[in-house]
């Protein structure tokens, strides 16, 4: 039986159940509204995805609130992203690796530097 994602978070300690339910629905967000095939979606499209759905939820709370799940970095997405491929909640190809979600934007230039009401 599949993990439900609050004991993913326990379990890895890492993130919470709400960080990791965020990226989750950031996928199905950028898989929707991003990407024109949706069949895959590559960790720098996701990055972007997750961006924009945190600025259309939260304006300018969205640096806040991720600094309060401790999502910090693009790279945090990456490792939430390979949590969950672990817990089988997504899969990934072959060419997939953690090192796509490395250093794709910078939290403070996307999330306040450049936002505008």
């Amino acid at each position: 039986m599949k993990k439900n994602l609050e004991q993913i978070a326990i379990e890895d300690g890492r993130y919470s159940a709400k960080a990791i339910g965020f990226v989750y629905e950031g996928l199905g967000y950028t898989a929707k509204k991003i990407v024109s095939k949706p069949e895959h979606v590559s960790g720098q499209t996701l990055c972007e995805g997750l961006r924009k759905y945190a600025l259309e939820r939260w304006g300018r709370l969205a640096k806040p609130v991720l600094d309060d799940w401790d999502i910090k970095t693009t790279r945090d997405f990456g490792e939430i992203v390979w949590l969950m491929i672990k817990n089988e909640w997504m899969s990934a190809q072959p060419t997939d690796s953690i090192e796509d979600f490395n250093n794709v934007y910078e939290f403070q230039t996307v999330f306040k530097d450049q936002f505008k009401f």
